[in-house]
């Protein structure tokens, strides 16, 4: 017997992408991840990364200068994740 789609859990695939210290620090350009069905925004995936530990926990942290866009749109942390969504978490740059 099938449950009720009420008790169903969907969990949204979504693409990462880390650009310039991320990508290095990381030691990867980009990850195919499978939300929780918790994960609902910007800050539920950054926080869902840094649980991760380590150098996750290092650069990802909330202390750590780190900006996020959305469907290449600059996003915050209230920002929803959608399935198919394109997340990119990036340094601030600055210009000379």
């Amino acid at each position: 017997m099938t449950p009720p789609l009420s008790r169903c859990i969907i969990n949204h695939m979504i693409t990462v992408l880390y650009f310039a210290r991320l990508r290095e620090e990381l030691g990867r350009s980009s990850e195919t991840i499978a939300l929780p069905a918790a994960v609902r925004d910007v800050a539920g995936l950054r926080a869902l990364l840094v649980a991760r530990g380590g150098e996750w926990e290092q650069e990802l942290a909330l202390t750590r200068p780190v900006r996020a866009a959305v469907n290449q749109a600059m996003a915050q942390g209230d920002t929803q994740v959608a399935d198919g969504d394109e997340i990119a978490f990036f340094p601030p740059v600055t210009g000379g």
